[in-house]
């Protein structure tokens, strides 16, 4: 979170992200020592040709959930570019259903546990990052913080993020997933209702936290839905989808809030208000509050 008040200063701070060039290293070397040698499975070749077909699909769609931000829904090129996403999800499909050795099996997409966590993944992505996005640019450009203290302001969301984590892993299992998932998403709507109902920099840091305590439950409802009921065999694929919604989630989530603010502060020209934060804010919690309306049907109940 610190880095992320840091990165969105400007250009001056560019070298921020390569903070995480050595951390990676660090961490793939640490690996490398650290994970048990396993036996080389005999599955046959790799499906290279599902490989390349679904990550141009994703990069497509993703860059295209990330363009509309700034250029529009229905800009040419963002149009384009969806429409090359869904052609290379048809092909995967169809490739799939001819490949000796598939990529995945596509009858997962249809599971009602893998939908429910690839849902609700989605949803609590679009909310955190919608929220850092908006929050960060309050503070700044609004409140006239700094960068760094930006990013101080943020380690509250942090640190309710995980242990908001933490303690979701201890009860979902006498709860179950749909009724946190429920509660979780009524917090994190609740939270995103404070920077709009109060303004100034402590009602953005609180709301926020706030928000952060019931996405960080959320995330680990997403895994624990998704990953329940399927094979050993299935999880890295089930874990790969879930992964892959997060990344839609972050994209769409960047591009609705930035939308809704853009358009609201244009309707307000020259005036140096926060109603289009407080507009973006009121999608986010009408997210949430739809979300838990979703999650309660979609869920799969404890003992199902």
């Amino acid at each position: 979170m610190l880095l992320g008040g840091l990165i969105t200063a400007g250009p001056g701070w560019a070298w921020v992200f390569f903070v995480n060039v050595p951390v990676g290293l660090a961490v793939l070397i640490s690996l490398a020592r650290i994970l048990p040698r396993l036996p080389r499975a005999a599955t046959g070749s790799l499906d290279i040709p599902g490989a390349v077909l679904v990550a141009a699909a994703t990069g497509a769609l993703i860059y295209a959930l990330i363009r509309a931000g700034d250029h529009g829904w229905l800009d040419l090129v963002t149009v384009a570019l969806a429409f090359a996403a869904a052609a290379g999800y048809a092909a995967f499909a169809l490739w799939q259903r001819r490949a000796a050795t598939p990529l995945m099996d596509l009858r997962l997409l249809g599971r009602r546990p893998v939908v429910a966590g690839t849902f609700v993944i989605a949803v609590t992505t679009a909310l955190m990052v919608g929220a850092f996005f908006l929050g960060s640019f309050y503070l700044q450009n609004h409140q006239g913080h700094g960068a760094l203290t930006t990013g101080v302001l943020f380690l509250p969301v942090a640190l309710l993020t995980m242990v908001a984590a933490a303690a979701a892993g201890r009860v979902i299992g006498r709860m179950g997933a749909r009724l946190l998932a429920v509660l979780a998403l009524a917090v994190a709507a609740a939270g995103f209702l404070v920077p709009v109902l109060w303004s100034g920099t402590t009602a953005m840091v609180t709301g926020v936290s706030v928000a952060a305590a019931g996405l960080g439950a959320l995330f680990v409802v997403a895994s624990a839905t998704a990953l329940a009921t399927v094979a050993p065999h299935e999880a890295g694929v089930t874990s790969g989808i879930v992964s892959t919604f997060h990344e839609f989630g972050a994209s769409a989530g960047a591009a609705a809030v930035s939308s809704a603010a853009a358009t609201s502060i244009a309707a307000h020209t020259g005036a140096q208000t926060a109603s289009g934060f407080d507009d973006a804010f009121l999608v986010a919690a009408g997210m949430a509050g739809v979300s838990a309306v979703i999650a309660l049907r979609l869920v799969p109940a404890k003992h199902q």
